[in-house]
């Protein structure tokens, strides 16, 4: 299992660009933490990748602001996506080694989002359909 990742590597994995990575390492503390790889490159664990691949889904799927993601990961210990999700991470990370072409990781949450968009669709569908009945009956 890699104990570490280099920069390019995790925006590769998280489908991020490298400015939006270093600007999260400003932002929030946590990831601050980790240490600086050989010649002074940024090197990331599995758990920062998992604390990572948390901040995205907080940001882009659940819509937090950074003010709002760095609250939520203060006040709830487990956010950070725990050692089960780092060691996920790893093992899924060490699968695609080599593999440059390789789709991001831990891409679960794009069916989930798609999946909440079908059935939010659905209903306001039904709720667009339920309004023309009723302009309909009261003419």
């Amino acid at each position: 299992m890699k104990k570490s990742y280099r920069l390019s590597e995790v925006c590769r994995l998280l489908d991020l660009q490298p400015y939006v990575l270093r600007y999260w390492i400003t932002e929030f503390p946590r990831l601050g933490e980790g240490a600086g790889g050989s010649a002074g490159q940024r090197a990331f664990s599995a758990r920062e990748v998992a604390l990572l691949r948390r901040i995205k889904v907080l940001l882009y799927e659940e819509g937090y602001t950074i003010a709002g993601a760095r609250k939520k990961l203060e006040s709830d210990p487990a956010a950070d996506g725990g050692d089960v999700s780092a060691e996920l991470f790893a093992q899924q990370a060490d699968e695609l080694a080599g593999e440059e072409t390789a789709a991001p990781v831990l891409d679960t949450a794009a069916d989930e989002r798609i999946e909440t968009l079908r059935q939010g669709i659905a209903a306001a569908l039904d709720e667009a359909r339920a309004i023309l009945s009723l302009l309909d009956s009261s003419k």
